[in-house]
């Protein structure tokens, strides 16, 4: 007899998909020149590198209230948990706003084996073909070795500003897991070993083999295995 488990998803999954939500519905508002969307990235621009207790104001566009209407076995997240979610949400919103700005297309696109989308991947997008190039290689690493979530953010940022003049996409539903799970114990360790894979596993003519639909494509379902309007 097979047990189908009504358990809530982990809650890095959680954190995955409310931030995929988040960004998918401002990315398609954003590019339809919406002007409520594109005075949102504004605002969430100003919290890049910064902690969200800083800027109280972006609360209401940082809303993890989904997640608190959870539970980890019959239990309520803890207040651990929800600080740790928040903070990843946070970054990884207000580092896609950044990402966006500006871009016609959307920078935001969920990762798939055969085009991936993590942050090591997208690091490597930046080197030229067959080549290594250290400089960038060491942001990822002083990235993944930072002491504090604040300071990982801030380097983050550093990337980000890279991928976005690159106009590199980026799974931010996958980065903002990654980050709730990198402030967990031992997690950083893990999360490093991710974005190490996610390095090695893009390709050169990764993009050349997906159709220019496919390579564009908004994806509007979320999976694990996952025109310059404002350039002030």
């Amino acid at each position: 007899m097979t047990t189908i488990s009504t358990a809530p998803p982990p809650v890095r999954e959680q954190v995955a998909r409310l931030t995929h939500q988040r960004i998918s519905a401002w990315q398609r508002s954003y590019l339809a020149d919406e002007a409520k969307a594109v005075a949102a990235l504004a605002r969430l621009r100003r919290g890049a590198g910064r902690n969200a207790g800083q800027l109280p104001d972006l609360w209401d566009l940082v809303d993890i209230s989904p997640l608190h209407e959870l539970s980890r076995d019959g239990r309520a997240l803890s207040e651990g948990d929800l600080s740790r979610a928040e903070d990843a949400v946070h970054v990884a919103l207000t580092l896609w706003a950044l990402h966006q700005q500006a871009r016609g297309t959307g920078m935001h696109q969920l990762h798939q084996r055969e085009r991936p989308r993590g942050l090591g991947a997208a690091v490597h997008r930046l080197m030229s073909a067959g080549e290594v190039d250290e400089p960038l290689r060491k942001r990822l690493v002083r990235a993944g070795t930072a002491p504090d979530v604040t300071t990982l953010a801030q380097r983050l940022r550093d990337i980000v500003v890279l991928l976005r003049r690159a106009e590199v996409r980026l799974d931010y539903a996958l980065l903002a897991g990654q980050l709730y799970h990198w402030q967990r114990p031992g997690g950083a360790d893990i999360v490093r070993t991710e974005w190490g894979r996610s390095f090695h596993a893009w390709r050169e003519g990764d993009e050349l083999r997906q159709s220019p639909s496919t390579a564009d494509a908004d994806s509007s379902t979320f999976d694990t295995d996952t025109t310059d309007k404002d350039a002030s």
